[in-house]
C-alpha cells in the first residue's frame, strides 16, 4: 500500500517535470517568435519613418511649388498671372494723369516743322476784311501724324553708245548690288530684318504688313534672304564685340532654354553696359562654355552669374553671385515657414546692399564674421541629408540645406558686391540681354533650323549693342547692308 503511494507521488513528480519541459519549450518557442516579430516591426518602422520623412519632404516641396511667384522663385513674372503686381504703386483715388514712378515722354513741338498752315481770320464781325499785314502769331499747335507710306522705286536706266572713233560698243554700269530688274534696296532689307529679328514677327506677319502699307507682299524668301545677308556682314562685327566684352572688367553671363528644331538648345550670353554677345549650343554646361564660341575662357577680371555650377570651373576669374537669385530663394523659404534663418539673412544682405561703400570697406571683418555666423545658424536649422532607400547618387537635400551649403562654399562670389565697388549687386544685365529671344520663341514657339537660330542671335546681339551706345538701329542695319557700321568704322 505504501508502496503503491509513493509510485503515485513520484508519477505525479515525474508528470510535473515532464510538463514543466513542455512549458519551457513552449515558451521558448514563442519567445523566438517574439523576437523575429519584433525584428520584423522594428525593419517596417525604420521603413515607415523614412517614408514618412519622404512625404513630409514632399508635402513641403508642393506647398512651396504652390506659393512659389517671381518675387520667391525662378519663375518668369508671366506665370504670376492675375496676381502679378503692378508695375507702379497704385493708383491714389482722385488724381489724374501719370502717377509716382512713371517715366513721363511728352511729345514736344520742333523748331523747323515740315508743313505749315496759316490759320487767319478772313474778316472782323464789323465787316473789316484783313489783310496780310495786319496779321501777327498768336500761337503755334503742331500736329505729328504719318504720311500715306509707300515705297520709294528708284530707277537705274543703264545707257550704251557707239564710239564714233573705233565703233566699239560702251555701256554703262549700274551700282554695286542692283543686279536684278526688280528688287528691293537696302532700307526694305534693314526693315524686314529688324521687324522680323528685334521686334519678333513672323514672316506671314511681315508679308501682311508689306501688303497693308506698301501695297507689296514681300516674299518670305526674301525676308530670309536680307537675314542671311546681314549675318554674313555682321562677322566682323561680332568679333570686335566678343573682343569688346573679354577685355571688360566685370561681364554678366546667363543661359536659358531655347526650342531648335523642336529640341531643347541652349541661348548663351556674355554682356557688359555697352556690348551684347550671344551665341547657341545643344548644351547647357561645361561643354558649351569651353566651346569656340564662347569667350569665358578669355576672361580675365569679374565674372557675375547665378551660380550655375559649370561657371564656377573656370578659374581665369573671379566669381560674383547674383544678389537677385539669392533673394529670391531666401523669400521662398520665408514663404514656406520652414527656415526660420532665411529672414534673418535676407535682412543682413540688404543691410549691406543698402550700406555705403565706405561703411563696407571699415566693417568688411565685421559683415564677414556675421556672414559666417548666420549660415552656420542655418546650417545647423537645416535638415540633414537623408538616404532615399532605393535610390542611388547623392543624398536628398532640402531647398534650403542646398542653399545655405551653397552660400557657406562661395562666401566670396557672394560678398564680392559688398567690396568691389565695380561689381554689381544683381546679374539683370544678362537677363535683360536675353529676355527678348524669350519673346520670340512665345511668338515663333521654335526656330526651324540651327542656322536660323544662329542668324537671329549674331543680329540680335548687334543691335542689343547698337540700342546700348544709343545709335538709330535702322541705320545701323542699312550701313552693316553696305558693308559697315559704328563699330567697324570707329574700330571700336
Amino acid at each position: 500500500m505504501i508502496i503503491c503511494i509513493l509510485f503515485s507521488y513520484f508519477e505525479e513528480y515525474l508528470y510535473s517535470i515532464l510538463n514543466t519541459d513542455f512549458l519551457i519549450s513552449e515558451l521558448i518557442k514563442r519567445l523566438n517568435n517574439l523576437e523575429v516579430e519584433f525584428t520584423q516591426l522594428k525593419t517596417d518602422y525604420v521603413e515607415l519613418q523614412s517614408q514618412n520623412t519622404t512625404l513630409q519632404t514632399r508635402i513641403i516641396e508642393l506647398e512651396s511649388r504652390l506659393k512659389s511667384n517671381s518675387s520667391n522663385s525662378s519663375k518668369p513674372p508671366s506665370s504670376d498671372g492675375y496676381q502679378k503686381k503692378p508695375a507702379f504703386a497704385k493708383k491714389v483715388k482722385g488724381t489724374k494723369g501719370g502717377q509716382k514712378g512713371h517715366k513721363g515722354n511728352n511729345l514736344k513741338q520742333v523748331a523747323k516743322p515740315d508743313r505749315i498752315i496759316k490759320c487767319v481770320p478772313e474778316k472782323c464781325s464789323c465787316g473789316h476784311e484783313f489783310h496780310n499785314n495786319e496779321f501777327t502769331l498768336s500761337e503755334k499747335r503742331q500736329v505729328f501724324d504719318l504720311p500715306q507710306p509707300k515705297l520709294e522705286v528708284t530707277e537705274y536706266q543703264i545707257h550704251k553708245a557707239n564710239c564714233p572713233v573705233c565703233g566699239m560698243s560702251n555701256k554703262g554700269s549700274a551700282p554695286n548690288g542692283i543686279k536684278a530688274p526688280a528688287q528691293y534696296g537696302n532700307g526694305v532689307k534693314s526693315y524686314v530684318v529688324m521687324l522680323n529679328v528685334h521686334y519678333k514677327l513672323p514672316y506671314k506677319k511681315i508679308q501682311l504688313l508689306f501688303k497693308d502699307l506698301f501695297g507689296y507682299p514681300i516674299n518670305e524668301s526674301t525676308i530670309f534672304s536680307a537675314s542671311e545677308k546681314c549675318y554674313n556682314n555682321l562677322e566682323d562685327t561680332e568679333n570686335i564685340i566678343k573682343t569688346k566684352v573679354s577685355l571688360n572688367e566685370v561681364v554678366h553671363a546667363d543661359e536659358t532654354g531655347l526650342r531648335i528644331e523642336g529640341k531643347l538648345q541652349w541661348l548663351h550670353t556674355a554682356t557688359t553696359s555697352l556690348f551684347t554677345y550671344l551665341f547657341v549650343h545643344k548644351n547647357r554646361g561645361k561643354e558649351a562654355l569651353e566651346s569656340d564660341s564662347s569667350i569665358l575662357s578669355k576672361l580675365n577680371n569679374w565674372l557675375v552669374h547665378d551660380s550655375w555650377s559649370s561657371y564656377f570651373s573656370f578659374k581665369n576669374y573671379k566669381h560674383a553671385m547674383c544678389g537677385a537669385h539669392i533673394l529670391r530663394e531666401l523669400q521662398g523659404l520665408i514663404d514656406s515657414g520652414q527656415s526660420k534663418w532665411a529672414k534673418t539673412f535676407k535682412i543682413f544682405l540688404m543691410s549691406v546692399y543698402e550700406m555705403p561703400f565706405d561703411e563696407r570697406i571699415k566693417r568688411k571683418q565685421q559683415i564677414q564674421d556675421r556672414f559666417i555666423k548666420i549660415c552656420n545658424i542655418g546650417e545647423y536649422m537645416e535638415p540633414p541629408p537623408t538616404k532615399t532607400l532605393g535610390k542611388r547618387g547623392r543624398y536628398k537635400r532640402t531647398k534650403g540645406r542646398n542653399l545655405v551649403e551653397r552660400l557657406i562654399k562661395y562666401e566670396a562670389a557672394v560678398l564680392a558686391f559688398a567690396f568691389n565697388e565695380n561689381v554689381p549687386f544683381t546679374n539683370n544685365l544678362a537677363e535683360r540681354d536675353i529676355r527678348p529671344t524669350k519673346i520670340k520663341q512665345k511668338i515663333s514657339n521654335s526656330f526651324r533650323s540651327f542656322k536660323g537660330a544662329e542668324y537671329y542671335t549674331r543680329i540680335e546681339g548687334f543691335i542689343s549693342t547698337t540700342r546700348k551706345n544709343n545709335k538709330n538701329i535702322f541705320n545701323e542695319l542699312s550701313s552693316t547692308f553696305r558693308g559697315s557700321n559704328f563699330i567697324t568704322e570707329l574700330g571700336c
